[in-house]
């Protein structure tokens, strides 16, 4: 084991988006993090084969049916021995299966309850359905970025990794260290649309103070700057400018030629899309890699907008290591950095119930126990992953 939470031990029961992206997190940084996989069902296919499942690498899984009451009890002994349990189901579920948060604190005080949703665990929506999207669209996100005629989905990096997966990993983190002075557990309530309004403060500042329009491609950081911004050009590629500094706007225009030429303020709004049509014409006259060789270091915020299978043989990215081929796929490399307990990949992603057997005999089950638990059909020991 290695990593900064090295001894650390989660439980994650199986969600998906952000639940397992935040065990991801935490496995990466060393956590012996157990999947509670639902058992599999014979002959069935998964969507993606195990070796591409990033958000489960690290992991352990061991499969059972929660619907048993013998799976419960195992999932409460487990918690005695946990530092942190996460979940993603519905307000009320896990209640209602049995090992909400009253019982597994009552097994183990110290343990950190960690919950996710996309609404949260209170209000009119709390029951509802939804995706990144959604959550996206209640907090004005969504409002704020695409074209002027259309709202665009930025892929669900935002509420389900961003404000979701990001914030739920930081809060168990905070309260885990906090229980380890304490002895005092809690439970970590993580809403997606919580995380993402408070990603979104800035702005929220900026429209009160009144420097944000409501409108999309009118503001400085949303397509309606020239200066910031993607620009086509002469062989269909694209870049990305982002010279919101002064002095990084006067190199940009040096590069573009235009330095010399009378030009309005850079922050006079009423001149952006003129200059927004002039930067267009001038991106247009050189293919993207001439562009990378003309800003060659100059300070103007520039860079080529990569295709995912460019993105990982740049320069930069090799320079780092961002990318690391593990188990013959390549994934990207963990992160942060720890300079003296660095995180690794450890276990290529797991089938469901892959280490039944090797886990429970870790976490104190002995042998006729877990024989037990198989014979009822609440547990189940899976071939290795394929």
């Amino acid at each position: 084991m290695s990593g900064p939470l090295s001894g650390f031990r989660v439980l994650e029961l199986t969600a998906i988006g952000p639940v397992p992206f935040a065990g991801a997190l935490l496995a990466d940084m060393g956590a012996d993090v157990v999947r509670i996989d639902r058992l599999p069902v014979p002959g069935a296919k998964p969507e993606l084969p195990p070796c591409f499942d990033f958000y489960n690498r690290n992991k352990r899984s061991l499969a059972l049916d929660l619907k048993r009451p013998q799976a419960v009890q195992t999932v409460l002994r487990m918690v005695r021995e946990a530092d942190v349990l996460l979940e993603g189901y519905r307000p009320g579920v896990t209640e209602r299966l049995g090992f909400g948060p009253a019982p597994c604190l009552e097994a183990n005080p110290r343990l950190v309850y960690g919950r996710m949703t996309g609404w949260g665990q209170e209000g009119p929506l709390s029951q509802a359905v939804g995706h990144d999207i959604n959550y996206l669209a209640l907090t004005g996100a969504l409002h704020c970025i695409g074209s002027p005629d259309q709202p665009v989905p930025p892929l669900n990096l935002v509420a389900d990794l961003g404000g979701g997966a990001m914030y739920l990993a930081v809060g168990v983190l905070a309260a885990a260290m906090e229980a380890r002075s304490s002895g005092h557990g809690q439970v970590v309530d993580a809403a997606m649309i919580d995380g993402v309004s408070h990603l979104m403060s800035a702005f929220q500042a900026f429209r009160q103070f009144g420097s944000w329009t409501a409108n999309r491609r009118e503001n400085i950081v949303d397509g309606g700057a020239p200066f910031y911004g993607t620009y086509e050009t002469r062989d269909g590629k694209f870049i990305a400018v982002g010279a919101i500094e002064p002095h990084f706007y006067a190199a940009l225009l040096d590069v573009l030629g235009m330095s010399g030429e009378p030009l309005p303020e850079q922050n006079d709004r009423t001149s952006w899309p003129t200059m927004r049509e002039r930067f267009a014409a001038v991106f247009r006259k050189k293919t993207r890699d001439e562009w990378v060789q003309a800003m060659e270091g100059r300070d103007a915020c520039f860079a080529p907008v990569l295709d995912i299978d460019e993105a990982s043989q740049h320069p930069q990215m090799r320079a780092r290591n961002v990318f690391t081929r593990f188990d013959n796929v390549l994934h990207p490399s963990p992160a942060p950095r720890f300079g003296r307990t660095p995180g690794t990949l450890r276990r290529p992603p797991p089938s469901p119930g892959q280490h039944s057997h090797e886990v429970l005999a870790e976490w104190g089950f002995e042998g006729a126990q877990v024989s037990a638990l198989e014979a009822t059909g609440a547990m189940q020991q899976a071939s290795a992953a394929s």
